[in-house]
């Protein structure tokens, strides 16, 4: 969501989630294209080695000091609620970084999609020099973004069963027993489909609920040059910030927590199929 400097009849919501190719790149069939979201993955990257780093690396002492409290507060959080809870404990150490990681990235991710950067498709001239516009753009808005991430889930949810149990167990583990053995091949494609749903659920569950949030504040806003109305700023203006501080609030921490909490169940739930 671009904050406009152009006139009101220049404003195209739909503009909004274009992402037009910054630099071409191919490799056979594949693009490799980077744009908007690329730099948005980019930046959400940096700031979480940055953050986790200076969170856990820097300045612990026996008598924690704030930025220590809040770094461990965190890492509770995962480890007790998130890994320990859905985890068997002999894939506890092995799962913990990653559901971790996984918790912290979305998180930074969805809160620099709120934080207006100059990393936009639109520009404007001071004193001659081009320069970005200022804009908000949430790369878990985008739903190759969140795919992706639940892609990894659901490699590592497969492999993990497949090798604490071994393929034919960890696929038999799917039917129920005592299921009659005229309904097992109809039970094993309903198993099937299942897993399929879960890699799309949870990649549609974060997108789903970040596009909604920055749709509604961009519509919130947009109605003022839509409309070329500044009356309606009255309404649009606070209605637009009530989401907007909802969004940073709480739904941002949800969703980190509600993907790093599945994939934990998931991933769990493959290697100890018979709990």
């Amino acid at each position: 969501m671009t904050f406009l400097l152009a006139a009101s009849e220049d404003f195209q919501p739909q503009d909004e989630f274009k992402l037009p190719a910054w630099i071409d790149l191919h490799l056979g069939g594949l693009d490799l294209s980077i744009n908007k979201a690329v730099v948005y993955l980019w930046v959400g990257a940096a700031v979480t080695i940055l953050v986790g780093t200076w969170i856990m690396r820097f300045g612990l002492s026996l008598r924690p000091s704030r930025k220590q409290t809040m770094g461990e507060s965190v890492y509770e959080l995962v480890q007790s609620q998130i890994a320990e809870g859905n985890l068997p404990k002999k894939a506890v150490g092995r799962w913990f970084p990653y559901v971790a990681a996984l918790f912290l990235f979305i998180w930074i991710l969805n809160m620099v999609g709120f934080v207006p950067l100059p990393i936009s498709d639109e520009h404007f001239r001071i004193a001659g020099v081009r320069l970005p516009t200022f804009g908000v753009y949430a790369a878990t808005a985008n739903l190759s973004v969140t795919l992706a991430l639940a892609l990894m889930t659901f490699v590592a949810t497969h492999v993990e069963g497949v090798r604490y149990n071994g393929p034919v167990k960890y696929v038999k583990s799917w039917i129920p027993t005592g299921v009659p053995k005229l309904l097992v091949p109809f039970i094993a494609v309903l198993e099937v489909i299942s897993q399929v749903m879960r890699l799309i659920s949870l990649s549609v569950r974060l997108f789903a609920n970040m596009l909604a949030g920055h749709m509604l504040i961009l519509v919130m806003l947009g109605l003022i040059f839509i409309f070329e109305s500044v009356v309606l700023a009255v309404i649009s203006i606070p209605v637009g910030t009530a989401v907007y501080i909802f969004e940073v609030g709480i739904v941002v921490t949800i969703q980190a927590f509600v993907f790093a909490l599945l994939s934990a169940i998931y991933i769990g739930g493959a290697i100890e199929p018979e709990h």
